[in-house]
């Protein structure tokens, strides 16, 4: 969250590519999930942020034409706040914006999305 509204990335590559999901992306190796985070939003976005505390835990599970499983992904979506940077889009986003978390309908939003928002609004409200 900044400024009340979301920070979405327009996912450049596989899988969702040409989705608008939050930022993110897998870990280095030997890499603590604080660390990975503040480095995928500011690969992604330009912001320098300072990770919070974990808002959502999910699997997603994607599978092939033929039902094999092609994608499996553990995603631990962390509650952040900008402490720096320019919003700019990088690295695997071919575009950023703030969005207004109640107009989400307006973009094509990841699947969860709309969930993690609500539960990261929620959140920062009891900070």
């Amino acid at each position: 969250l900044m400024d009340g509204r979301v920070v979405l990335v327009k996912r450049r590559h596989e899988p969702l590519a040409g989705q608008w999901s939050l930022p993110g992306g897998t870990l280095e190796l030997g890499e603590t999930l604080e660390a990975g985070v503040a480095r995928e939003v500011l690969e992604e976005t330009g912001l320098v942020v300072d990770v919070g505390p974990v808002v959502d835990v999910f699997d997603r599970i994607m599978l092939d034409e033929t039902r094999k499983v092609r994608y499996h992904f553990v995603l631990v979506d962390f509650l952040c706040r900008a402490v720096g940077g320019t919003l700019a889009s990088a690295s695997d986003a071919s575009d950023v914006t703030l969005a207004d978390p109640l107009a989400l309908d307006r973009y094509r939003v990841a699947p969860k999305v709309r969930d993690v928002v609500a539960a990261a609004i929620e959140r920062s409200q009891r900070r």
